[in-house]
């Protein structure tokens, strides 16, 4: 029978009553209603079909099939990040459970939301190699912040309560719940648990305020502070207390990948983004701090390179949710554990009362390094520049359009080039940096914001991980538009070959289809952009389009993403952008003020050469 006839037999029920007797799969439903699910990605399977058997009788809970489970867990994940409610995929057993893995993992390094619902073997079947049989939960253990085994219906409601609860509270993550075949089958009495208990986590919400008394005396005393401004922003809903802070300290704040869109790119205060592809200004401004504050974020080796060496001269505010993550990376001499929202808020009002901070002398140098310094610019060229490509999407799009980056060098192009003026508009795989994320959680973000303009900007690498999610677009006629940097390699990989393996190319030379084609194929627009005049037009043209969009951008071969800080040196090793480095004046090149030349001459450190152009 095909779906459609079926769909004219299936009755949709209204929540049911609890106290009543249901099957397992029932139960489910009417829990994750009450949860306030409305959306799920997922792909069906035999050890699953109890449950797909009956979401045709709940409509409110719309299910979007996609065509690889990576996609559900990828178009949940970016659900989750553009809306902060928990996303949730669904998940057959054995290859369909393990499929979820790369994104199940992604949020966890992320701190995302995500409830991974799987199905497995029937109980008694556990254990002895049935077909599809996989041991999920001990796979997904380390990456996951808890995961459960159902083995009796009546354990499926309060098992889902306390997963949801898990996944958004504390610092936010991944978990799976797995329930065998006949486990959905059975029946039990539907009640959902009103009250939660749950031994042993209790996150800390509220940061101590001794701690915080100690970081407003520090800020107040000292010269050239620095907010670093992470992704626990976004997660808390803490902007005004970010921008606030900012204010009342009189104090730059540079962000990093995650961190992006937590504060205006107009704001005199925010300097962008740093770290090993940020600019030259936000690095030294971080170089040279005597105190670096940092909020909601975890001091990563790719924030902070070296990290005996980060930011030498500098005092260290940590505030965070996590109190795992204090001291992990980079010495800690004022932590606070605490939601960033709540610690901003009393920081904030703390810090009024002592009158606030002024470091004016400070900001005006940064805005000074600025201006010297070509930092992160398109340099002229006839050739169509990738950097040159983002710079106009974000022109178009005024900086206002949601942008989820896929992993690799138009990520970074992406986050140097385009302004993010709105709130929460930058999403992209940051901790795991996974290949293949671009195009499926823009999917997930577009379903959560729909009335926002999204962009995919992808990778001809990447975007191969994953396109067929294309389907699942037209399907659903999602009004998703996608940016394929084409460049015909690994980007990045090829970049840390040429610079750091003696320019060695191996296996990065990419053969790619026609996309422009094989999108018209999947039934969605597809465009192709091969010059530099035409590059407004198509991205115009593009977003006047009612449904999918993929336009290929061809573009420069072996450009380079510069600044770049080589894997575990320092600011002082940082990398300039070659032909941008002839602009500079010869009085203005002395950044660190004695230290490290490298990073005023753009020499290559570890005996690498000086990179090449657009063979």
């Amino acid at each position: 029978m095909a779906v459609a006839q079926l769909d004219e037999f299936v009755q949709p029920h209204h929540r049911r009553a609890e106290g009543t007797r249901l099957s397992g799969s029932h139960i489910i439903c009417e829990t994750l209603l009450r949860e306030g699910v409305d959306l799920v990605f997922g792909l069906p399977g035999g050890a699953i079909l109890p449950l797909y058997h009956v979401l045709p009788e709940y409509p409110q809970l719309r299910h979007v099939l996609v065509r690889h489970e990576q996609g559900a867990a990828h178009a949940a994940d970016g659900y989750a990040r553009a809306t902060g409610r928990p996303g949730v995929c669904i998940a057959t057993s054995g290859p369909g459970a393990t499929n979820l893995v790369t994104g199940i993992a992604t949020a966890m390094l992320d701190s995302v939301p995500l409830v991974a619902i799987t199905g497995n073997v029937a109980t008694h079947m556990i254990g002895k190699d049935a077909f599809q049989e996989t041991d999920i939960t001990g796979v997904t253990l380390p990456i996951t912040k808890h995961n459960w085994l159902v083995m009796r219906p009546e354990d499926i409601a309060p098992t889902i309560k306390e997963a949801f609860h898990l996944a958004t509270t504390g610092r936010p993550g991944p978990v799976l719940i797995d329930f065998p075949k006949d486990v959905q089958q059975q029946l039990a009495v539907f009640e959902y648990p009103k009250v939660l208990h749950m031994r042993g986590y209790k996150p800390t919400l509220f940061g101590n305020i001794r701690q915080i008394r100690q970081a407003v005396k520090a800020i107040q005393e000292a010269k050239n502070p620095v907010i670093l401004a992470g992704h626990g922003i976004s997660i808390s809903d803490a902007y005004d207390e970010l921008q606030e802070l900012a204010e009342t300290g009189d104090i730059p704040v540079v962000q990093t990948l995650l961190g992006l869109s937590t504060l205006p790119v107009s704001h005199p205060l925010c300097f962008g983004f740093f770290g090993m592809h940020g600019s030259v200004y936000a690095n030294r401004a971080v170089h040279q701090a005597d105190l670096v504050i940092g909020i909601g974020m975890r001091f990563d080796d790719r924030a902070c390179g070296k990290f005996s060496a980060f930011a030498p001269k500098a005092k260290m505010i940590h505030i965070d949710i996590d109190p795992a993550e204090i001291g992990k990376n980079v010495r800690c001499d004022i932590p606070v554990v605490g939601d960033a929202k709540n610690v901003l808020m009393v920081l904030n009002k703390e810090l009024k009362a002592q009158g606030g901070a002024r470091h004016t002398e400070w900001v005006d140098s940064i805005h000074l390094w600025k201006r010297e310094r070509p930092g992160i610019k398109v340099r002229h060229s006839e050739k169509l520049l990738p950097q040159f490509v983002l710079n106009k999407l974000s022109e178009v799009t005024k900086g206002e359009a949601i942008i989820v980056c896929d992993v690799g060098q138009h990520q970074m192009w992406a986050a140097q080039h385009i302004a993010y003026h709105n709130r929460n508009t930058h999403i992209s795989s940051g901790g795991l940096g996974t290949m293949g994320f671009g195009f499926p959680a823009a999917i997930g973000a577009k379903m959560g914001r729909p009335d926002e303009t999204v962009w995919a900007v992808v990778g001809d690498g990447g975007f191969q991980m994953t396109l067929q999610e294309l389907a699942t677009a037209v399907q659903e006629n999602i009004d998703v538009k996608v940016a394929i940097i084409n460049n015909g390699y690994l980007g990045m990989v090829r970049q840390w070959q040429e610079l750091f393996h003696d320019n060695r190319y191996s296996s990065v030379a990419m053969s790619n289809p026609d996309f422009a084609k094989l999108a018209e194929a999947y039934g969605a627009k597809g465009m192709r952009c091969v010059h530099k005049a035409d590059v407004e037009k198509t991205i115009r043209e593009a977003m006047a389009h009612n449904g999918p969009v993929v336009v290929d951008f061809v573009v420069e071969a072996e450009e380079n993403v510069y600044p770049i800080i080589p894997a575990g040196t320092t600011a002082a090793d940082l990398i300039e952008e070659p032909d941008l480095l002839e602009q500079v004046e010869e009085t203005h090149i002395n950044l660190l003020e004695g230290e490290s030349p490298a990073l005023a001459t753009g020499s290559r450190s570890n005996g690498s050469k000086q990179g090449k152009r657009g063979r």
